[in-house]
């Protein structure tokens, strides 16, 4: 049926990660609101989580499919990588890659008019164009740190890449390097190039042009496919998110504006016994109230959250300090006035969290593209690092040093300033980017439509002439 007269469907198609499933709901929010109707695919124990950031309203033009995954190379618990174990995560990647053949019936049984897919699933974009489907990635990391480590794996010069301020040290090359080798038969290297390259027409990715214009015209220019922002695409602060974490809401209640910092390393990174060391004593230092959310990997969930933490550190920091194991309302949480600096992982998605709400960064980067983000922060004036030593060790003294300038110092106020004024353009032009994004997918749509007419005319034409013979 033309697509004029109902409306466009898209099978989106993400990473079983958090991060990654977040920005495609966002996506899909945002679009049915534009008369797409969306369906997402993904492993049962996701779609559980999903259904939880959606709205009634939501689940009319969002709809979730399971994708069924084959239990035999990992168990539906691990489905997803919320609570992973790190050494599963090449598993997880076979597991997914085991499910192309439940991926191609629903394909055939939803018959969307577009697939959108993720960084680690070329065979997608494959398995679409199989049935005549057009197929684009959608990339939910930053537009500097996919740019670095794309010129860094293509070209012969790197040193010539052109922007100097986004960089690695010299403890995170390993990490770097982590990216070109798997154990899961294919590479991160080549499953992302691949999906670049296989991308009908189009490369989308979260972002928006104020703050990564020129690495989005440099990327397009590198893969010679044309990157298109589309926004943002942080989750509201609405209705749906009331009744979640009200006990932390009073808490900071009670605080002075802008006096707490929100420590938070996102939903797939476990911090080191050192790590929680080292941050635990430079908030102790900074003197400053503080949220700090701390998570376990699955198996450790039963272990008190004392034994973890430094001896007395609860005792010494009581009022001025609430540890939270496992999960918190981040957007609510960053959105409330009492809130003044982020200690963050730098995820893709808590920079964009970060800087919609106006809040300052203080980053710690742990692994993949976490680091470029960091410098990405600095480079634009809205956050600072703190600084490891050559070896990746975290230092308490670092770490309590750049907390309280800050929240507290002068050179925060500067970084406040920064980052408020990107919120205020992050807001009004993130609907203009989904505006644009409309467009350009109505526009493949149709032409794959006139393509496919025109095919089967040309078809009718030749039966036609072999009836007269």
């Amino acid at each position: 049926m033309d697509t004029r007269k109902r409306s466009i469907r898209i099978l989106m198609f993400p990473w079983l990660a958090h991060g990654h499933i977040s920005a495609f709901l966002e996506l899909a929010k945002s679009l049915a609101k534009r008369n797409f109707v969306i369906y997402i695919c993904s492993s049962q124990v996701n779609l559980n989580s999903i259904s939880k950031n959606m709205s009634s309203k939501d689940s009319i033009s969002v709809k979730l499919v399971e994708l069924h995954i084959p239990t035999t190379i990992l168990p539906p618990p691990y489905h997803t990588t919320n609570g992973l174990p790190p050494h599963l995560m090449s598993t997880l990647k076979r597991a997914l890659d085991s499910a192309r053949p439940a991926f191609s019936t629903l394909l055939q049984t939803l018959k969307p008019d577009l697939v959108l897919y993720d960084f680690l699933q070329s065979w997608a974009s494959e398995e679409a164009e199989s049935q005549n489907i057009p197929a684009m990635v959608f990339l939910s990391t930053g537009a500097a740190a996919i740019s670095f480590i794309m010129y860094h794996w293509f070209e012969t010069r790197p040193e010539e890449y052109p922007f100097p301020a986004i960089y690695f040290r010299e403890h995170e090359y390993d990490n770097f390097c982590r990216f070109k080798s798997s154990d899961s038969g294919t590479s991160d290297q080549l499953r992302v190039s691949d999906c670049v390259k296989r991308s009908h027409d189009l490369v989308l990715i979260k972002t928006f042009r104020e703050l990564e214009g020129q690495y989005v015209d440099f990327l397009s220019d590198l893969t010679r496919k044309r990157f298109v922002p589309v926004g943002p695409l942080v989750q509201e602060v609405g209705c749906d998110m009331e009744n979640e974490g009200n006990d932390i809401i009073e808490w900071l209640d009670g605080k002075d504006r802008r006096s707490t910092v929100f420590s938070s390393f996102g939903s797939e990174y476990f911090l080191s016994a050192n790590e929680i060391e080292e941050i635990a004593y430079g908030l102790e230092l900074s003197g400053l109230n503080f949220i700090w959310v701390v998570r376990f990997p699955h198996g450790d969930e039963k272990i008190k959250i004392e034994e973890k933490l430094p001896e007395g550190f609860l005792e010494r920091v009581e009022g001025r300090g609430l540890v939270v194991e496992g999960w918190a309302q981040q957007r609510r949480i960053l959105s409330h006035p009492s809130v003044g600096g982020f200690l963050s992982h730098c995820g893709w998605s808590s920079v964009m969290e970060g800087v919609y709400s106006g809040v300052p960064i203080i980053a710690v980067p742990m692994h993949l593209d976490q680091p470029f983000n960091a410098r990405l922060v600095e480079a634009v004036g809205f956050g600072e690092e703190v600084v490891r030593s050559r070896q990746g060790n975290l230092d308490r003294g670092e770490v309590a040093r750049v907390v309280k300038k800050l929240v507290m110092g002068k050179s925060g106020e500067g970084l406040r300033r920064r980052v408020e004024e990107l919120s205020e353009k992050m807001r009004e032009k993130g609907e203009e980017e989904i505006d644009s994004l409309v467009e350009e997918l109505v526009t493949v749509v149709r032409r794959r439509e006139r393509s496919n007419l025109k095919s089967e005319n040309s078809m009718k034409k030749l039966n036609v002439m072999d009836d007269g013979e």
